[in-house]
């Protein structure tokens, strides 16, 4: 791993749950002396992956870094959009088409429902798999060596009173998921809320993605998850092939 690089990744990362930072606060999160962080931040602004601020001089993400993930998710778009939109016409409720980073799933698409509802996921947001449908259809699914690596990372967090926050409850959900297919988040993350979720698979059997469908609890009956579990499935299976 060439160093400098790695510096400059974890100084972009910084980013994720605060907009603007100054470069003490930057070489404090990265433990960098305040003249190296300096110095990457420079690097990083002249090539456009950071701005300053100027009422501030602050820094923030840069639009080359929009512009470059725009390009990424253009390619993925074109490939889940046509899934994602038979989706939300046939359930009329929100779906999600997510990747797993670590123990952690980020949300890449997202396409609303036509009700009023509106779910509190968006596009880009990363949220640990523990506490999402659709992080346990992917954790489920894991060679088991590298699904034990992100249980022993995990450290638990209650979004919820029902979300799952020990690893001996996780790991009797992923057993069910396992052995149903799909998996559910029970007002997990958000109060008043279910998601349904399968794995995508690429073609090693390899969970490489999820797709999910949220809705409000009075809208999500038993035989609205099993519909809903079915249709997923159907379009999972379309997109497996695109993955390799």
């Amino acid at each position: 791993m060439i160093q400098s690089v790695n510096r400059a990744v974890e100084i972009l990362h910084c980013f994720e749950e605060q907009e603007l930072l100054g470069v003490t606060e930057i070489a404090a999160r990265t433990q960098l002396n305040k003249s190296t962080a300096f110095g990457l931040v420079t690097t990083l602004t002249e090539t456009g992956l950071l701005e300053q601020d100027e009422a501030t001089g602050r820094y923030r993400l840069g639009l080359e870094l929009f512009r470059l993930g725009c390009r990424v998710n253009a390619d993925t778009r074109r490939l889940v959009m046509p899934a994602l939109d038979a989706l939300t016409e046939q359930l009329e409720e929100t779906v999600n088409f997510v990747r797993p980073e670590g123990g952690d799933v980020v949300y890449l698409i997202k396409k609303e429902s036509p009700h009023s509802m509106r779910i509190c996921t968006t596009t880009g947001q990363r949220l640990p798999m523990y506490c999402t449908a659709v992080g346990k259809a992917i954790l489920a699914r894991l060679p088991d060596e590298e699904r034990e690596k992100i249980l022993r990372g995990f450290t638990y967090k209650p979004f919820t009173d029902n979300t799952i926050v020990t690893e001996a409850d996780l790991r009797q959900e992923l057993l069910r998921v396992q052995w149903d297919g799909y998996a559910v988040d029970r007002e997990e993350l958000e109060y008043g809320l279910i998601c349904v979720a399968v794995p995508v698979l690429d073609g090693a059997k390899r969970p490489v993605a999820a797709i999910s469908c949220s809705g409000p609890k009075v809208r999500m009956t038993e035989e609205k998850i099993a519909e809903i579990r079915s249709a997923l499935q159907v379009q999972a299976d379309k997109l497996c092939g695109f993955f390799y």
